[in-house]
């Protein structure tokens, strides 16, 4: 295994596209909680009275617990950009024909694909570190000693993992399908942030909320919006957040089909 990894890393030191997504990924992460939080401190500080009404109806999201939800939802809109990465890094196995050459040198195509899987998961703990030291540093400068359970959200760390490990999951078998990274890259943009949506609505309200089991809609359900939103519509929200533990079980099974048929499609084509 540390073969597989350290001839992974002979790929990619010296390319400079995953050092600036990868760049991209680090700074995005604390850049956009820190923009909420910042926007949230500018208009609850002040002493007029709709400051202080704002600051009464909403709460403190970023206070523990809550900060946990907060910051898990507000990293899922950047989901998309560890995901580009994934694509780049197996399309560019076709663009530059190493993989081919992995294989001619003794690779087996199982250790290919466990070491691609392998840059799924180190990418994936990335982002995963990134969330919880974001959280955790912004709970700690928001929360008051006199707060009890700090940690009482802390589970969202691990849908939010999941979410993220499942997202680049089906990123990397979208990229190994189409192969070509800008087309790769165009389908699943347009996917996920428009066909998705749409089909997502759509069975929602036609078709008893189906659409919850698309296959990046399930895993984003695993980061609701904080709870300050969730109180223009209390009923919908108690039933989104009743629905997470199933979330995370169809995300689990999409897990499964997304890897079985990378082992299934790179097994029958040929190099």
């Amino acid at each position: 295994m540390l073969h597989l990894l350290r001839t992974e890393w002979l790929k990619l030191k010296n390319y400079p596209g995953f050092w600036w997504l990868m760049g991209l990924t680090v700074l995005s992460y604390p850049g956009i909680n820190g923009m909420f939080y910042y926007i949230y401190k500018d208009q609850t500080s002040d002493a007029k009275k709709s400051a202080q009404i704002l600051k009464m109806l909403m709460g403190n999201p970023f206070e523990f617990p809550e900060v946990f939800r907060t910051t898990a939802f507000a990293s899922s809109l950047f989901t998309i950009i560890p995901a580009i990465l994934i694509i780049m890094l197996i399309t560019n196995e076709y663009t530059y024909k190493t993989n081919r050459q992995n294989v001619i040198d003794g690779w087996s195509r199982n250790q290919f694909l466990l070491a691609k899987f392998l840059n799924v998961v180190i990418i994936s703990i990335i982002v995963i570190a990134l969330y919880f030291i974001v959280a955790m540093s912004i709970g700690f400068i928001t929360t008051g000693a006199d707060v009890k359970d700090k940690f009482q959200l802390i589970n969202y760390t691990a849908l939010f993992g999941l979410q993220v490990f499942a997202q680049l999951s089906f990123a990397f078998l979208l990229g190994l399908i189409i192969r070509r990274a800008f087309i790769a890259l165009g389908a699943f943009i347009f996917y996920k942030i428009i066909a998705e949506n749409i089909a997502a609505q759509f069975m929602d309200r036609r078709l008893w909320e189906t659409g919850r089991f698309l296959p990046t809609e399930s895993s984003d359900r695993l980061t609701p919006v904080p709870a300050f939103l969730g109180r223009l519509d209390p009923k919908v929200y108690d039933h989104t957040l009743s629905l997470i533990n199933q979330q995370a079980l169809v995300t689990v099974a999409y897990l499964f089909v997304f890897w079985a048929l990378v082992f299934i499609i790179y097994k029958k084509r040929d190099l």
